[in-house]
């Protein structure tokens, strides 16, 4: 039964072979099994959850289902307000203030019948890449429990990966959606700026579906793609037929960019480089022209931004009263406090080199239709670090594959593509040119239908 996608879940609601209350029953008890050691769940509801599976359950008996995903379970990542909770991103430093109103995701979602049954833990301010929290438990890597699922939706991955229902949602600025999908071995999708509206948003701010399946990761779409006005950027209301998400196997003529070389930053790691150029054969095989491409990253790039985001970072932190300041994760503290010795035109300086990334990708894509990378350049890392390079001097070394696409505002999604020898995920990156959402999830069940589905989801500790 936890196996059951998000679609299939609706159709035994539709047939009554299976029950939102029933399902609720046994995903409770499976959530209790893991959760002890995983650490992915804040504000977790399991009273609620019941009561209104059993709501749902109604509805689907008469026959009157209030939305398409009536009864299906979500999470939100921590930083997607609900109204009532308090929004403590990550950090024992925040203020316990409770939202007056629901952030338009999870609006949406409820709106659409999908019940939000808990959040999913974050780091401090959602600065890391990892799972490690001053204010939430430590969340771990289901395949590892001694790795890191990487952040900045660390709960997200870790619970899709470890079977928490199907639905989950993360939000992205520099790879913070596919970055842990890729080390957690679930779909990541980060689609076009403003296609999913979030609120407060920011250059390059981005929330996507973190699914098992590009299936489930398609039928997330039109409910949370909805325009609000809340968000600026927000796009107008669209007419993306999202059922088309599978298109077939026809790909004679695309022109696949093949990045490998990351331009700056940590180096990729060989097990990755080859599960990459796999997947690129096989796409090959099926018609389309692998061109190998440079890399749009520079270190002037990477520099100029870690620039203005400690910047922008400092000047956050140091409202904070002195009592507080105290509370902010050490790393965080050290690296943002970088941004007091970063004068005006350098943290000007810094912001351009967003628009440089931005240019970067568009003169690439003048020169082919889909860009294929790795999603990350190391397979995995340990769990108590803030980061894959352990170190507030190097803190951005590791989004090279995923950062110039935010910038850039185009779709990306990090699939699952093998396994290292240890066990681990293996993140491949498919990015489309921008408002080619459907596209890239159309590729990504192309690439899920290749190299098959994953069989070995791990399983609850025994102990």
């Amino acid at each position: 039964m936890l196996e059951l996608s998000g679609r299939n879940l609706l159709e035994q609601f539709r047939t009554r072979s299976l029950s939102p209350l029933e399902y609720a029953k046994a995903l409770i008890s499976h959530i209790s099994k893991w959760e002890p050691a995983l650490g992915a769940l804040y504000l977790y509801k399991p009273d609620q959850y019941l009561a209104n599976a059993k709501q749902s359950e109604d509805r689907w008996q008469r026959g009157e289902p209030i939305g398409p995903l009536d009864g299906l379970p979500v999470t939100v990542k921590e930083l997607i307000a609900t109204k009532g909770d308090p929004v403590p991103q990550g950090s024992a430093a925040s203020p316990l203030i409770p939202a007056t109103a629901d952030a338009p995701i999870a609006a949406r979602l409820k709106e659409a019948g999908a019940i939000i049954f808990a959040k999913t833990t974050v780091p401090d301010f959602g600065m890391l890449s990892s799972g490690l929290s001053t204010f939430h438990t430590l969340a771990r890597n289901p395949w590892n429990l001694s790795c890191n699922p990487g952040g900045s939706s660390a709960g997200a991955s870790a619970a899709a990966a470890a079977g928490y229902g199907p639905l989950h949602v993360g939000t992205d600025i520099g790879g913070s959606v596919r970055l842990p999908a890729a080390w957690c071995g679930i779909v990541g999708f980060k689609p076009s700026l403003g296609r999913i509206p979030v609120d407060p948003y920011y250059i390059g701010r981005c929330a996507g579906p973190m699914t098992r399946n590009v299936g489930d990761a398609a039928l997330m779409m039109p409910t949370l793609s909805e325009p609000d006005s809340r968000d600026a950027t927000s796009l107008p209301r669209n007419n993306i037929n999202w059922e088309s998400w599978y298109r077939g196997y026809n790909l004679k003529g695309l022109k696949i960019g093949l990045m490998l070389e990351p331009g700056c930053g940590l180096p990729l790691e060989d097990e990755i480089r080859t599960a990459v150029e796999n997947a690129a054969r096989k796409f090959a095989a099926l018609g389309a022209e692998i061109i190998p491409v440079a890399p749009v990253m520079t270190q002037e790039m990477l520099s100029g931004l870690d620039d203005f985001w400690s910047v922008r970072s400092w000047a956050e932190l140091r409202k904070l009263p002195e009592q507080d300041q105290e509370k902010v994760l050490p790393y965080i503290w050290e690296w943002a406090s970088r941004g007091k010795n970063i004068d005006a035109i350098q943290a000007v300086d810094g912001l351009g080199q967003t628009f440089a990334m931005r240019r970067a990708c568009a003169a690439l894509f003048d020169t082919v239709d889909v860009v294929l990378s790795p999603t990350t350049p190391n397979v995995s890392f340990p769990a108590e670090y803030p980061g894959p390079t352990n170190d507030p001097h190097r803190p951005f070394d590791h989004i090279v594959y995923t950062v110039p696409w935010n910038m850039s505002e185009q779709p990306a999604i990090s699939l699952n593509c093998g396994f290292s020898k240890d066990g681990m995920p293996i993140g491949l990156q498919i990015v489309t040119p921008r408002f080619a959402d459907l596209e890239a999830l159309q590729l990504g069940s192309i690439w899920e239908t290749l190299a098959g589905p994953v069989t070995n989801w791990p399983t609850p500790p025994s102990h």
